[in-house]
Formats: C-alpha cells, structure tokens, sequence
C-alpha cells in the first residue's frame, strides 16, 4: 500500500515548535495511532520505522515527533523532564485532535512507554496501547545516570554521555522523577494493554514489565523480546513488533464510518471524567472532546470552557452561514474570519433598556471578510451574519427543561 508522508510543526507543551510527521495510507483509513519515541533518541529510529511502515500497510496513519530539544524540534533539552515529555504528548494528542485525527492507539519506546501510560487519560476514546521496554517507575533513569548524581547534587547539573551523545542534565530533571512513583493511575486505564520487553534488557529490566502488567487492569497482554536489546537495533526484532502490534490492534479496532446526528438519538452527552476537578468529556455526532475550566479558577484547562463553547458556535455558525450565501449569490468571498468575546455588562450600559439592576450578557462579534468584494456585498454579508440559526436562538428567550434520571 502507497504511504503519504507529512512533515508538520506543532507548538509543544513550552511554546517551542515541535517537529512531527504523519505517515497515512493512499486509501482508506481505519484510525490513527501516536508513536512515542525513547529517551534522548528522536522519532526516526529503527524501531519506529519499522512500526510506522507495518502500521500504515494496514490501514492506519501513524504520527510520530520529537521531545522538545530532541531530533529536530525546537527548544532545550536541558529545561525538559519527565513531567513536560507527558505534557509534549499531550500537546500532539489536541494537535491530532484539532486536525480530527484523534488517535485510538498510542504506543510508546522505553521511557516514551512510561509517558504514554500517563498522556493515556488525555484519550477518553482510546482503544489500544502498547509499551515497549519500558519503565514503570522514571526513577529508574537515576541508575543510568548514578555516576553524574553527585555531580548533579552539588553544581545544579551534569553533562551527561547517553548513546554517545553529551546532554545536560539538570537537578530538576532529577527531581521531577520522584513525582511520578505511583502506579496506581494504571487501574484507570481501560483500553487494551501490550507489554513488550526483553529478559535480556540492560537498561531497564524485566521486572518493570511485571510490575506494569500486575498493576493494570485486563484486557492485557505481554509478549517477550527474547534476544532483543533495549532499543530494537536488529531489524528482524523490529519487524517482529510490527507485526504482532499490526495483529493485536486489529482486534480492537473497528472499521470507521460516518457518523450522523439520527446515529445518537440522544444528542449531546456530558460525563464527569473523574480525573481533575471540573473536566468534562463530551460525545456530540461521533465526535469526543473535552470541556474544562482554567487553572486560575480551579481547572486543569484541558479544554475549551462553556462559554467558549457558546462563542464557538456562534462565530461557526455565523462563518458557515456566510458561506452558504456567498455561495449562492456567486459573491467571491476568499476568506471569513469571526472573533467573539463575551461580558456582563449593567442595563445603564445598553439603550432602551427597560429593566434597572440588572447584568446582560453582551457578546461582541467582529467579522472579517476577505476577497474583492463591493460596499453591496459587504452589507448583504453582514446582514446574513444577523440571521444564523445560533444567532437566533442565543438572542430570543429559550425554555430548558431539566428532568433528573437515575442510572
């Protein structure tokens, strides 16, 4: 099958941009998965390779990018650690998301591995994830750099030799290992689990396998690397992962359909997520996102908030309407572009109010439309831009009817 490779930049968890890319099959796509590469290494690894080219060959696009200061994306190593590795991950999940690639799958190469069992919540329609030679504890990376520890304690940091390449490592990176000890976040992770690792595994051994596997709940699965180093350098260990991935997702992965309003009789659904104070997961048409509020009143800002929401519709709404009837009158509109705001502003504030004491909602609407268009035409859109059906309902009185069910 004719793979289509993408290169894409994506801001990451530090504002740096990120390098990626996302190798899709010439036909028809059954899903998407995120492949997350190990530490210190890049994207482009063997390992990596292997398993993006088997996956696309059967039917799955495969995005892959580097860690902040890692392969070819921006910013420092040595400001980087474990916790902003899971937040990069995070990062190029909403990019995905963003781009309607949402990924079912997520896999993940010796530390890569740990980070995506923790990114994992961040993917409330996960199907499968899979581990390679991973840790279940970061603290590990201490042992491979026990020499430097001393160094790192005393001046602040170290610059460390890794695969033959010299890093900076800085105290902190050291102590935001100790933050993710815990294994018990495993227990919540309800997608089907595939452990690899090697017995003969030098860099992190065996027993971290056992202890993932004890941890997490069923479905499970694990295979042995029997003669495999830490990295998957032979090509017929490489290829053999490949290939068992290829096979074990198959079974959980459905084949994609379109999904309609008349497929979810029951509209748009809200569920608590159980993770972080307010955050919200929604299914609205076959489509899964998050509503969330932001850090400064509690939140964990991992989504959009209510009323972001409102303003989205509307300013969607109104761009689509637009180009319904730029299209219909052959007016040559290139571009539309709705930013929106939204305040409680006092009655005194508005005229011909007939109220007093109260506080109105006000939302303030700019359009900005591009292309060679006449005072007429300008006028005609920004007429049709009053009569969007969002527009309509947030501007007459509505009537919501609650009713309380039990499970």
């Amino acid at each position: 099958m004719a793979v289509k490779t993408e290169k894409i930049t994506f801001p990451g968890s530090q504002g740096h941009l990120l390098s990626a890319r996302l190798d899709s099959p010439d036909g028809e796509i059954k899903g998407y998965a995120l492949l997350v590469h190990c530490f210190t290494c890049s994207s482009n690894t063997l390992a990596a390779s292997h398993i993006s080219a088997a996956l696309t060959e059967k039917g799955i696009g495969v995005f892959r990018f580097d860690f902040t200061g890692l392969g070819s994306s921006e910013g420092e190593f040595s400001n980087t650690n474990f916790s902003s590795n899971i937040e990069d991950i995070k990062a190029a999940i909403d990019f995905l998301r963003s781009q309607n690639k949402t990924p079912q799958i997520l896999i993940g190469h010796s530390l890569g591995g740990a980070a995506v069992l923790r990114a994992a919540e961040n993917v409330p329609d996960l199907k499968a994830l899979a581990t390679i030679n991973a840790p279940s504890d970061p603290i590990h990376l201490r042992h491979v750099l026990n020499s430097s520890i001393e160094e790192i304690n005393s001046q602040g940091y170290a610059n460390v030799v890794l695969a033959g390449r010299t890093f900076q490592i800085q105290k902190q990176f050291i102590d935001d290992l100790e933050k993710h000890k815990s294994l018990d976040y495993l227990k919540d992770i309800t997608a089907a689990l595939l452990i690899f690792h090697s017995p003969q595994d030098k860099t992190v051994e065996i027993e971290n396998a056992r202890l993932i596997f004890t941890a997490a709940r069923h479905p499970k699965n694990f295979i042995s690397l029997y003669g495999a180093d830490h990295l998957l350098t032979k090509i017929e260990d490489a290829d053999y992962v490949a290939d068992i991935i290829c096979s074990w997702v198959n079974r959980y992965m459905s084949e994609k359909k379109e999904t309609t309003r008349e497929d979810d009789p029951q509209g748009v659904t809200v569920t608590e997520m159980g993770e972080g104070r307010f955050t919200q997961v929604v299914h609205a048409a076959g489509h899964t996102f998050f509503v969330d509020e932001p850090v400064d009143v509690g939140g964990d800002n991992r989504g959009p908030g209510p009323y972001d929401l409102i303003l989205a519709s509307l300013g969607a709404c109104t761009s689509i309407t637009l180009r319904m009837y730029a299209e219909h009158k052959n007016i040559p509109l290139k571009g539309i572009k709705v930013t929106l705001n939204h305040e409680k502003i006092y009655n005194e504030d508005l005229v011909n109010c007939v109220e007093t004491n109260a506080r109105l909602d006000l939302i303030n609407r700019d359009i900005t439309l591009t292309g060679d268009l006449t005072p007429e035409q300008k006028d005609g859109l920004l007429r049709i831009a009053e009569k969007c059906p969002v527009h309509k309902t947030l501007s007459q009185p509505s009537v919501i009817k609650t009713s309380l069910k039990t499970d």
